[in-house]
């Protein structure tokens, strides 16, 4: 890489919202030094959406499609166009794209990496400084990643979105080698479950060990399903086998910042308040008065489980006339 780095670049798999928060923390490193902010993308149907998300540059991956494509075939076609651009920083989305590619590339170009960041700045000399969450939630650690380019995965929700129709990116489209994979796709299997999505979602219904197995979230759902909810857990319930990984909310599973967040029988450790603690307003639920997430909550409603639920979801109804 060179010894003169310049300039953010942000690499993304698709355009979603996970991308609008990489430029968007993008926008603010570059500005404040004064360097252009790039986006990376190897879907070029989305250029022009893309192009209005506030970069000074987009650059396409030309080639052998990436899409849905292994870590270490994404690895090799992205190694040359960053050692060409030689940016002062590599930013990556949170997401299992993010995660599982960032490593791979700070290997393969000997630089520095700071995983789920929570911060975003450089130091007097162009350094990269982050903070990002340790000891489950409970301290946060700064982090300078002393060499260039300093690569970084961002924390889901902790960066606002960039906003569309800033500035319009000159398209430059740039070659990709093909890439032999040591891994191969056998298929691809969708969810079964026609859900609302929990990380974009404005209002969430969560239940944890006070539901007191899997047949206590059939009335988390049906109360879910009246608000336009999506389904959350706590790692505790998703360990028992009660829902699927895809529900958890936590350090270990998803960060997410919805308007309402109704917690149901979820005491509230810290990993588990890491990764909800900012909704603008909670609704706990729990027989315990003292505990976490009743102490957190905007409403604490104490009570059981098994028959407020229930009660919630009817009142709505009566409310709606149903």
């Amino acid at each position: 890489m060179s010894a003169d780095p310049k300039g953010i670049l942000c690499v993304a798999d698709a355009l979603c919202p996970a991308t609008a928060e990489l430029l968007g923390a993008g926008r603010a490193l570059a500005d404040s030094r004064g360097e252009p902010l790039a986006l990376l993308l190897a879907d070029g149907a989305e250029a022009e959406a893309a192009a209005a998300l506030g970069a000074d540059r987009l650059l396409l991956l030309e080639g052998p499609s990436l899409a849905g494509a292994p870590e270490d075939a994404w690895e090799a076609a992205l190694k040359p166009v960053l050692e060409a651009e030689s940016p002062r920083a590599v930013l990556l989305p949170g997401t299992v794209f993010g995660r599982s590619l960032a490593p791979r590339l700070a290997v393969a170009l000997r630089a520095g990496l700071v995983s789920d960041a929570l911060t975003l700045r450089f130091d007097p000399e162009g350094r990269l400084l982050a903070e990002r969450s340790i000891c489950s939630g409970n301290a946060v650690a700064e982090i300078l990643v002393g060499r260039w380019p300093a690569l970084a995965t961002l924390r889901p929700m902790a960066f606002p979105r960039a906003v569309p129709g800033q500035k319009k990116a000159e398209i430059l489209r740039r070659s990709a080698p093909a890439a032999v994979s040591k891994a191969r796709v056998l298929s691809f299997v969708p969810e079964a479950a026609a859900e609302i999505e929990l990380g974009g979602a404005d209002k969430v219904v969560s239940g944890g060990r006070g539901l007191g197995g899997p047949e206590g979230f059939a009335p988390l759902r049906e109360l879910a399903a009246l608000l336009g909810a999506a389904v959350g857990a706590s790692r505790t319930a998703v360990d028992a086998g009660w829902i699927p990984y895809r529900h958890q909310v936590g350090l270990t599973g998803r960060s997410i910042r919805p308007r309402l967040y109704v917690a149901c029988g979820i005491s509230g450790q810290i990993q588990h308040l890491a990764g909800m603690r900012s909704s603008e307003v909670i609704v706990g639920i729990n027989q315990d008065p003292d505990c976490p997430m009743m102490k957190l909550a905007t409403f604490s409603v104490q009570g059981d489980l098994v028959k407020l639920v229930p009660a919630l979801s009817a009142e709505i109804r009566r409310l709606r006339g149903a």
